[in-house]
């Protein structure tokens, strides 16, 4: 036990977690997720499914949520770079409409937990980056909801670096900003 060190955010329920690193001249080991750790850190979650997808440079994911099936998601890079954004959903919440950004790197080996309540997404800043994300509900087809990424009610300040271009699906381009948003 005691093996992460858990910061908090300015926004309430988010975290950035960094499992401790037990490192010798062959290579390293860490726990990335052990259960009474997190508990112990205010992570009370049962997580039912684990996701990895990978994007190159540029690429830019979310913001996404689930409607009637919100999850939790607990987030890290094992390869490459990303600027990782939380922007909170939660009615009645004194930060709602809030953002949140961390950079997580498989260099920095930070995780960041997203609660319930809460729309995702990422940039991918190195040339190539792996993804990885437990989740405490299962992904429902049809219950996708989203918010336009470059929302100015938001002001997201995206780090993309002079000189990138950005790849963007449609779906994430068409999403409506936070002040169409209906929880």
């Amino acid at each position: 036990m005691g093996q992460i060190t858990v910061e908090t955010c300015e926004i309430e329920g988010l975290k950035v977690v960094t499992p401790k690193l037990f490192g010798d001249e062959r290579g390293y080991f860490m726990e990335t997720y052990q259960y009474e750790d997190f508990k112990a850190a205010g992570i009370d979650c049962v997580f039912v499914q684990d996701n990895q997808s990978s994007s190159t440079r540029g690429v830019l994911r979310g913001l996404h949520f689930q409607i009637k099936h919100p999850q939790a998601k607990l987030v890290r890079v094992v390869r490459g770079e990303v600027f990782d954004v939380a922007v909170d959903l939660r009615e009645g919440s004194e930060t709602f409409g809030k953002w949140f950004g961390v950079v997580l790197s498989a260099e920095n080996r930070k995780q960041f937990f997203v609660p319930k309540g809460f729309a995702h997404g990422f940039l991918v800043l190195s040339g190539y980056a792996e993804f990885c994300y437990k989740c405490t509900d299962y992904y429902h087809p049809g219950d996708e909801g989203g918010l336009r990424w470059d929302d100015p009610d938001l002001a997201i300040e995206w780090p993309i670096p002079e000189g990138m271009e950005l790849n963007i699906i449609e779906r994430d381009r068409n999403w409506g900003g936070i002040k169409e948003y209906r929880g």
